[in-house]
C-alpha cells in the first residue's frame, strides 16, 4: 500500500482573498481526502483507489460530512485588517517619516553614549521581556578594523574519537590481474603485463593512497586502460571487471583487483586496398606487408600504412595519399573487413626546377647539387639528399624542396615533376673566434671573418689571424664550395706567420691552392680526399748537427701534397664509435744550397668502441717518414715533431726526439705515436683518462725503440659545436727539464 503524508497543525489551510474553504476528511483506507466546497456532491471524493471509490458510494455520505460547520470556520478565521485597502502616503511623507526615526535613533545613541538608561540592550527592538538580550545597535566593536589575515587565527574544530584532518591517513594496497594468461601466450610482441605496468596508474601509486576512494578510481581508469590495450591486439569482445579487496581489521594490505575476459582474437578476413592501378601492379600489396588471417594488431596497422606512405613516393608516386581507414568487424567468424582508401596521384619522373624567395643562388646552382637526371623516375629519397645538400651550404635561414604537377608526358607513361626550391637566405657573414693553451705553445688565440657567398655561388672570403704567446699570423683565403661538381671545394689561400718555438724559429709566407672533397658536419662522408699545390719562402733558425750550432737559412719549397681519409665513425667532433683511416703524402721540392727532392708521409688511424650509452673506449696510432733527405737538409718547419695536445700528452710542444746541447728539440724524420683514452660521459659533462705514446727518431723509419708514456686524466663539456677539452698529464720516467704537469685546453677531442 502506498503511504500519502497526512499535512495538520498551523498552515494545513489558510484563507486567500478568494477564499476556498478547506475540509479534511480520513477515508477508511487511511488515505487524505481533500474536499473543495464549491464543487457538488458527485466530485467532491476523489479516490485513490477501488476502497476509495467505495466510500464515496451514498450509503456511505454520512461519513463526508466536514468536521466543523461554516459559522465555525467563519468565527475561527480573523477578518482582514481594513487598512489594507487604504491608499499608499506619498513618497514626501515617507522620507519624512524616515528621516524622523534616524533622527529618534541617534538620540538613542547618544544617551547610549551617556550611560543613559534608554541605551538598554533588551529596549534596542523595543521588547523588554526577552531571554537574551539584544546586541546595543551601537556596539562599539563593529567600528573597529578587522585584523590582518596573517594574524587571524582559525582553531579547527575537533569531534572526540575522530582523527584530526592535519594527519595524513594512507591505505597501503596491492594489485592482481587474473585471466591474462591466454592473452600472453597468443601476443607475440609484446608483454601485456609489462605494456599495462608502464601505463597503469595503480602501479604508479607505488602502492599506496590517501583512502581507498583514490584506489577504487586508479582501479576503474586502469580496467579502461586493460581494454584499451587488448583492443590493440585485436581483442575487440574483452571486458574488465575490477574489485577491491580491503584488509580485515587486524590490518595488512587492500587489494585490487582485475578480472579479464578477453574474448576471442579478431583477424583480418579480408583486406581491400582501394586504389587505382599502379606500377607495378602488386606495389601496394608488397609495401603494406599485412595479409588475410593474420591478427589485427593496431601497431602493425599504422606501421604497414605508414610503410606506405613512405615506400610509395620513393617509387615514383610523390603526391601519394590515404584516405581514413574502415575496420568492419563481424563476430560470428571473429574477423575484420579492412578497407583502406588510396589516391596513388600520377607515377612521376624528374623533370626541372624553380626557385623562389630570397636567393641565395639560381636554379641552375640548384640543378647542379641534384645527384639525379632529368627522366629519372621520381625517388623522395633523392629529393631528401637535395635538401640536405642545400642546408650543408650554410647561406639558408629555411629552405623547402616540393614537387610539383606539370602536367608533361614523361618517358615510360609517367609524368613529369618539377621541384620547387624556395629559399629563405640566411646572413652571409660570419665571425668566428678560438682559443687554447698547450705546455710549450703557450696561448693561442684564433679568429675569422669570412662572407659566405661574396662570389655567387657559394663563393666565399675568408679573413683569418693567429695571435699567441709563440706564433703570430694573417691570411686570406678564396673557397668556392660545390665548384662545377656537388662536394668538390677549391680553396687558394695567402698567408704570412712567424713562430717562435724551442725547435725552431721562422718567418713564413705561404701560397696555396686545393682541390677537396670533405666532410662537413652536417654531412659526413665516408670517403674524402685532396690534392693541390703549396708555395713556401721561410727564413728559419734552427739546429745545425754537423756544424754544432745554430743557423738561419732561407728556404724555398714547393709541394704538391694529398691525402685521403676513409671514415666510419659517427661524428666528426665526437665520434663515440667506428673507426678513421687518413693517409698523407706530399712530394716536394726544396732550394737551399741546390736542390733536394723528398717526400713526406704519414698515416694515422683511430677507433672507438663503446660500452653502453656512457663509456666509449678510443684508440689512436700515427706512423710518418720523410725519405730522400738529410735531416740537417731538410728546413726545421718541415720535420716531424712530437709531444703537445695534439701529439703526446704530458710532455711540452715538440718537446720529444733529438735534442741539442741545449735541450731544445731539433726534430727529425721519422715519428710514431699511440694513445688510448677512456671516456665517460654524465649529460654534459664527461671524465677522461689516457695513456699517450711516441718518440721522434733521426732515422728515416721509425724504430719502436725509446718511446716516452705520458698519463694522465682530463675533463669535458659538451656543446653542440663539440666538446671543450681540459686535460692534465705527467710524463712517466721523467727527465732532467721536463715539465711536472703538462695542461692542454682546446675544442674537440683529442683524437
Amino acid at each position: 500500500m502506498r503511504s500519502v503524508p497526512v499535512y495538520h497543525g498551523e498552515g494545513a489551510c489558510r484563507p486567500f482573498k478568494y477564499a476556498i474553504a478547506c475540509a479534511i476528511a480520513i477515508a477508511p483506507t487511511g488515505l487524505l481526502a481533500l474536499q473543495d466546497e464549491g464543487r457538488s456532491d458527485d466530485a467532491q471524493a476523489t479516490p485513490a483507489d477501488p476502497d476509495a471509490s467505495a466510500a464515496a458510494s451514498p450509503e456511505n455520505q454520512d461519513r463526508d460530512e466536514p468536521i466543523i460547520s461554516d459559522e465555525e470556520f467563519e468565527q475561527v478565521v480573523p477578518e482582514l485588517d481594513p487598512e489594507m485597502n487604504a491608499p499608499l502616503e506619498s513618497m514626501e511623507d515617507f522620507q519624512a517619516r524616515q528621516d524622523a526615526l534616524e533622527a529618534e535613533a541617534e538620540q538613542r545613541a547618544a544617551s547610549a553614549d551617556a550611560g543613559s538608561p534608554e541605551a538598554l540592550p533588551a529596549a534596542q527592538d523595543g521588547d523588554t521581556v526577552e531571554a537574551l538580550a539584544d546586541a546595543p545597535i551601537t556596539d562599539p566593536a563593529i567600528e573597529e578594523p578587522l585584523p590582518a589575515l596573517s594574524e587571524f587565527q582559525v582553531e579547527p574544530v575537533t569531534i572526540e574519537g575522530e582523527t584530526p584532518d592535519d594527519e595524513n591517513v594512507e591505505i597501503e594496497y596491492a594489485y592482481r590481474i587474473d585471466g591474462l594468461e591466454p592473452v600472453n601466450d597468443k601476443v607475440e610482441d609484446v608483454d601485456v603485463g609489462d605494456l599495462f605496468a608502464d601505463l597503469s596508474a595503480l602501479e604508479d601509486g607505488d602502492g599506496s593512497a590517501a583512502n581507498a576512494a583514490q584506489v577504487q578510481a586508479r582501479l576503474t581508469s586502469d580496467q579502461d586502460l586493460i581494454v584499451s590495450i587488448l583492443e590493440s591486439e585485436g581483442y575487440y569482445d574483452s571486458s574488465v571487471n575490477g574489485s577491491l579487496e580491503l584488509p580485515d581489521q587486524n590490518g595488512g594490505k587492500a587489494t585490487a583487483v582485475l578480472n579479464v575476459s578477453p574474448g576471442e582474437r579478431y583477424t583480418f578476413g579480408s583486406i581491400d586496398l582501394d586504389a587505382p592501378p599502379v606500377v607495378p601492379d602488386d606495389l601496394l600489396t608488397k609495401n603494406f606487408g599485412i595479409k588475410v588471417g593474420e591478427p589485427i594488431v593496431a601497431a602493425r596497422v599504422l606501421a604497414a600504412e605508414a610503410n606506405l606512405s613512405v615506400a610509395m613516393p620513393q617509387q615514383g608516386y610523390p603526391f601519394f595519399k590515404l584516405g581514413q581507414r574502415d575496420i568492419l568487424l563481424d563476430p560470428v567468424p571473429v574477423t575484420g573487413a579492412y578497407v583502406l582508401p588510396i589516391t596513388p596521384g600520377p607515377r612521376s619522373s624528374f623533370g626541372g626546377f624553380t626557385t623562389s624567395g630570397d636567393l641565395a643562388f639560381d636554379a641552375e646552382h640548384v640543378e647542379l647539387l641534384a645527384r639525379f637526371d632529368r627522366g629519372q623516375l621520381y625517388d623522395s629519397r633523392l629529393t631528401d639528399d637535395l635538401r640536405s645538400a642545400l642546408v650543408a651550404t650554410g647561406l639558408f635561414s629555411t629552405v623547402t624542396v616540393e614537387p610539383k604537377q606539370t602536367g608533361e608526358a614523361g618517358p615510360d607513361g609517367t609524368e613529369y615533376v618539377n621541384l620547387q626550391v624556395v629559399q629563405d637566405a640566411g646572413p652571409p657573414r660570419t665571425i668566428s673566434g678560438g682559443a687554447g693553451y698547450g705546455t710549450g705553445q703557450g696561448f693561442r688565440v684564433e679568429g675569422s671573418w669570412q662572407h659566405r657567398n661574396l662570389f655567387p655561388p657559394e663563393g666565399a672570403l675568408i679573413a683569418s689571424a693567429v695571435a699567441g704567446t709563440q706564433e703570430q699570423g694573417a691570411g686570406v683565403t678564396f673557397r668556392r664550395s660545390n665548384a662545377g661538381k656537388r662536394d668538390r671545394t677549391v680553396e687558394l689561400t695567402l698567408n704570412a706567420a712567424r713562430s717562435d718555438f724551442d725547435a725552431y724559429n721562422a718567418l713564413t709566407g705561404r701560397l696555396a691552392g686545393r682541390i677537396s672533397y670533405d666532410s662537413t658536419p652536417i654531412w659526413q662522408k665516408p670517403l674524402t680526399y685532396s690534392y693541390g699545390f703549396e708555395l713556401v719562402g721561410s727564413y728559419e733558425e734552427g739546429y745545425n748537427e754537423p756544424l754544432g750550432a745554430r743557423e738561419k737559412e732561407l728556404y724555398f719549397i714547393a709541394a704538391l701534397p694529398g691525402q685521403v681519409t676513409f671514415d666510419r665513425s659517427d661524428d666528426l667532433l665526437n665520434p663515440t664509435k667506428g673507426y678513421r683511416l687518413t693517409a698523407r703524402l706530399s712530394p716536394e721540392v726544396a732550394l737551399n744550397d741546390g736542390t733536394r727532392t723528398y717526400a713526406r708521409a704519414l698515416i694515422e688511424g683511430s677507433a672507438y668502441y663503446p660500452f653502453g650509452d656512457s663509456f666509449v673506449l678510443a684508440g689512436r696510432v700515427r706512423a710518418g717518414s720523410i725519405p730522400g733527405i738529410d735531416r740537417d737538409d731538410l728546413a726545421p718547419s718541415r720535420r716531424y715533431y712530437a709531444g703537445g695536445g695534439g701529439s703526446v700528452r704530458g710532455f711540452g710542444y715538440q718537446q720529444l726526439g733529438p735534442k741539442d746541447p741545449n735541450g731544445r728539440p731539433i726534430g727529425g724524420r721519422s715519428i710514431n705515436e699511440a694513445a688510448i683514452e677512456g671516456r665517460y660521459r654524465f649529460g654534459n659533462f664527461g671524465v677522461v683518462a689516457f695513456a699517450d705514446a711516441g718518440q721522434v727518431y733521426d732515422s728515416v723509419l721509425p724504430k719502436g725503440s725509446d718511446l716516452r708514456y705520458g698519463v694522465g686524466i682530463g675533463g669535458r663539456f659538451y656543446t653542440n659545436f663539440g666538446p671543450f677539452r681540459l686535460d692534465v698529464a705527467t710524463p712517466l720516467n721523467r727527465q732532467p727539464n721536463e715539465s711536472i704537469v703538462s695542461v692542454y685546453v682546446s675544442i674537440g677531442q683529442a683524437f
